[in-house]
């Protein structure tokens, strides 16, 4: 069975375009999770994440919208839920490489606060040893609760874009920036 140049020249280019069909590290830059076609399109509300500083690619990343006010933040998001209060999560696994991306719709225009989190043994959990962390205002968190007013964020009818550090236990100092 002799195969013409012809023949072998559409095979591959059949290949190739069977490839760039599917996700891969080089698209891997592109704006994650369920949300994403939200912030591509320019169509809010919602919120993009820039995610800065993984210590590494294993795991999940997440992130969670709250009502912005002190009792709910950081609330449980069954018990929220509940209570018909905002809460919403998208969870993306870590790309292998590229430039991180994240989007999250918000239900309409407002104040909310947004956490960050990067779990890296892709718990439920947050493991306090292992995982990362980050919010809007980007300030070293430390070892206390952040406060309200370091992730909270105004969202208008279209896409607001934030640049998030991510923040790992660093001994006694708590959580702060890797670099």
């Amino acid at each position: 069975m002799g195969l013409t140049m012809k023949t072998i020249l559409n095979l591959a280019m059949g290949v190739c375009g069977a490839m760039l069909a599917l996700p891969s590290v080089a698209q891997a830059g592109g704006i994650m999770g369920t949300d994403a076609a939200h912030c591509s399109s320019g169509k809010g509300p919602a919120i993009q994440v820039n995610v800065l500083d993984l210590k590494d690619r294993r795991g999940q990343l997440k992130l969670e919208l709250y009502p912005a006010n002190d009792a709910d933040f950081m609330r449980s998001d069954t018990e929220l839920l509940a209570e018909g209060k905002v809460f919403r999560r998208v969870t993306v696994d870590a790309p292998v490489a590229g430039q991180v991306a994240m989007c999250i719709r918000v239900p309409h225009p407002g104040r909310y606060a947004l956490l960050f989190l990067h779990s890296r043994r892709a718990q439920d959990k947050f493991d306090f040893w292992q995982d990362g962390v980050g919010l809007r205002s980007n300030t070293r968190i430390g070892r206390a609760r952040p406060p309200l007013a370091n992730a909270t964020v105004e969202v208008g009818n279209g896409v607001s874009v934030l640049d998030i550090e991510t923040q790992y236990l660093r001994g006694l100092r708590g959580f702060s920036p890797l670099r």
